[in-house]
């Protein structure tokens, strides 16, 4: 009942989560529009710092966050997280000037122990042949929510452009009351460790986790993939706005339509992919699908093959969640919550100079006075995931099965 009734809650917090993320992607280059940010060009430009600044915070918070829950539970930390981000959402309905906009994203990366701590308690109430296929389970709640909020976002942007930020404020400021009332603490106090000075400082929760033993190569490999892999909700919808000249409806729907391929693969084909061939050949398979589905996306000038690589693309998630399993199987029980904070830290460092470098390559990728070829971005990801391979096959003894 306990396991049930928790993991309902952690799935629905995080979907809850990736609407407010899912539902600004599709409403992104007019948001830029609307604070003056210029053509499409440089509108991806303003986009992807706004993006930077986001993960900025979150790489700043993310072991600071992870270590206090470790030291006070996760029940705390996951509710005045969601408090935090429904502030956000306000922020960023309200918001006429870029310099808000900033404001709001910064405070949304401060509060993204939504996601940290979630993966935190997962990791406590999984057994370490439970943890693969519950990490998948978070894949498949964030690919619900990007079902959910991108639609939400391109349908509501019709009304208003602020209109779906105050849906993101009201969803989340609702799950942090029902949290409140029905969630569990997961932590129980025998397995907590004190909170010190040592762990205010986000460089040494990174280096302390890259020095315990099994930890380096699956940090670093999640490092790398999370840099390449930002390319798609960095660059999606000015990229399909360049290439196919979409309105934001469309937006909307085709990552709706990514988030339901996203939801099958890690809710449904993740588990029995684990079960018929193991962890390291489904982390294979998901690589190997990453890296065909980036060059595809290079060269696409279609509906018919972006169809297709959408799908490779959903395949390619698979990675994030095997990767951060292994991780996890190499961590004791009192310090899942720093390692959750630190992968979470790397992953928004890769957030940080991803959006800047992918935008920049977009730019000079349309820009008239240069080479046209838009697909410029997609190509030096599948480069990236390609450098990363022969680490990949060290992690063979880091799978469960």
């Amino acid at each position: 009942m306990f396991k049930n009734r928790a993991l309902a809650f952690i799935l629905i917090t995080l979907m809850i989560d990736a609407i407010g993320i899912g539902i600004v992607f599709p409403i992104m280059p007019d948001l830029m529009e609307r604070v003056g940010a210029g053509d499409t060009g440089q509108g991806a430009l303003w986009g992807g710092l706004l993006m930077a600044a986001y993960a900025g915070a979150l790489f700043l918070s993310g072991p600071i966050v992870g270590s206090i829950s470790d030291a006070v539970g996760r029940r705390p930390i996951l509710i005045a997280a969601l408090v935090m981000l429904a502030l956000d959402y306000v922020i960023m309905a309200l918001a006429d000037s870029f310099w808000l906009l900033l404001l709001g994203r910064s405070l949304a990366g401060l509060a993204g122990a939504t996601y940290i701590t979630a993966t935190a308690y997962i990791a406590d109430m999984s057994s370490p042949q439970e943890k693969a296929a519950n990490f998948g389970l978070i894949g498949a709640a964030f690919g619900i929510g990007f079902v959910l909020g991108p639609a939400l976002g391109g349908v509501a942007a019709e009304i208003s452009l602020s209109a779906p930020f105050w849906i993101a404020a009201a969803l989340a400021a609702g799950n942090a009351l029902f949290g409140f009332f029905v969630l569990p603490e997961s932590l129980t106090p025998e397995k907590r460790r004190p909170f010190g000075k040592r762990d205010l400082n986000p460089f040494k929760s990174i280096f302390d986790a890259f020095r315990l033993p099994g930890l380096a190569v699956p940090l670093v490999c999640i490092f790398i993939f999370e840099f390449a892999n930002m390319v798609y909700p960095t660059l999606w919808a000015f990229w399909t706005r360049e290439v196919f000249d979409w309105p934001t409806l469309y937006i909307g729907l085709s990552l709706a339509a990514y988030g339901v391929l996203l939801a099958f693969v890690q809710g449904g084909l993740m588990p029995i992919f684990i079960r018929w061939i193991g962890d390291f050949r489904t982390l294979m398979l998901g690589m190997i699908s990453a890296l065909i589905g980036m060059i595809g996306f290079g060269f696409t000038g279609s509906i018919t093959a972006l169809v297709v690589f959408l799908i490779l693309a959903a395949l390619s998630d698979l990675v994030p969640a095997l990767m951060t399993a292994m991780a996890s199987n190499q961590t004791d029980d009192d310090r899942q919550g720093v390692v959750q904070g630190v992968i979470a830290s790397l992953s928004s460092l890769a957030a940080i100079l991803s959006p800047l470098v992918m935008t920049g390559l977009f730019q000079a990728s349309v820009d008239a006075e240069g080479t046209y070829m838009p697909g410029a971005p997609f190509f030096f990801a599948a480069v990236l995931v390609l450098a990363m391979m022969p680490l990949i096959f060290r992690l063979r003894g880091h799978a469960s099965v």
